[in-house]
């Protein structure tokens, strides 16, 4: 069932229906989302989620069912930890609330095609060259490990290669001009990107961050390239409501890094003994949902005595902070 073209045409019409649908009907007017909006959408998204996952347990049975609800769980997991930094990346460039649902919106495009083309070529590698799991495996051992140990680090979009490069071929505004990407300032003046746009961009290079160690650990769990790239779909489509959701209280979940950590690295040994022991999705979802359920539940009792919060919006350009000098933006 799951190899049908006719499932991967299926599905892609599916999610350009609701992305159109979403855009179209309900956020065509750029306005700031408010918590119990965000709630409610979080909610459609996990609901056509497991809508689908019980298609996949009845047409497919509960071992492809159970890897479509644990990669889901992995990246759904995963994609809570883009939230802070992202909150980072909107503060520091000064983003009004109403326009931010617009840069994640557009930011999905590029995500679902860079997920799409990263799973397509770990399929391949993995088929053509089985060994290569040993390096996947190894690789979210090692990225657990470091994402344990690791401080929390600040957002430098002056730093950012891909910022640098693409100033160097346009010209960035020093303001804001509604929700538009890009402007004319003049008749016969020459297009330039507004802030919107720049960041944008680093919202698109903050996700090529994150599937490094995405797309290896939903290969963990399965080698089926639907199941792994729907179950990336699924948690990049509610990535956005969940953002507006949950960004005014990530500071309270201060252990759901060590969590993440922990289940990179349950991944990471379940992939390198896979070819000498093999451990079930059943187990697999037990353990992964167990992890986070702790970490969760650890951060609420024991709370930080000093929480960290993302800098307010407007402390970086209006103030001088971090950002980049007027000549590099205007």
């Amino acid at each position: 069932m799951l190899g049908s073209m006719w499932l991967w045409i299926g599905f892609t019409a599916f999610v350009l229906a609701m992305l159109a649908i979403d855009l179209g009907a309900f956020h065509r007017n750029a306005h700031e989302v408010k918590v119990k909006e965000a709630l409610v959408w979080s909610g459609v998204w996990i609901g056509l989620a497991l809508a689908f996952n019980a298609t996949i347990f009845v047409y497919s049975g509960p071992g492809a069912g159970f890897e479509f609800l644990t990669g889901y769980l992995i990246e759904k997991s995963l994609s809570v930890d883009n939230i802070f930094v992202f909150l980072l990346i909107f503060s520091y460039f000064s983003v009004p609330a109403r326009y931010q649902y617009k840069v994640l919106f557009w930011g999905v495009f590029g995500a679902l095609a860079m997920r799409a083309a990263m799973i397509a070529l770990g399929a391949t590698l993995i088929k053509e060259f089985h060994w290569i799991i040993y390096g996947f495996g190894a690789l979210l051992i090692v990225s657990g490990i470091k994402m344990a140990l690791q401080k929390e680090q600040g957002v430098h979009p002056e730093k950012s290669p891909l910022v640098r490069l693409f100033q160097r071929f346009m010209p960035v505004t020093s303001e804001y001009h509604s929700d538009r990407f890009f402007v004319r300032l003049g008749q016969g003046a020459r297009r330039a990107a507004t802030p919107l746009f720049v960041t944008l961009l680093m919202v698109e290079s903050a996700d090529v961050v994150f599937a490094v160690d995405s797309i290896p650990a939903i290969f963990a769990i399965t080698e089926d390239p639907f199941i792994a790239y729907t179950s990336n779909v699924f948690a990049i489509l509610g990535l956005r409501s969940l953002y507006f959701a949950l960004a005014g209280v990530m500071h309270k979940f201060h252990y759901l890094k060590v969590g993440l950590s922990a289940v990179l690295v349950f991944v990471g040994i379940k992939m390198v003994l896979g070819d000498i022991y093999e451990i079930s999705a059943t187990i697999s979802l037990g353990a992964v949902a167990l992890i986070l359920a702790v970490s969760v539940v650890v951060s609420l009792l024991r709370p930080r005595t000093e929480e960290m919060h993302a800098p307010e919006a407007g402390t970086s350009w209006q103030s001088g902070g971090q950002s980049p000098p007027p000549s590099a933006i205007g």
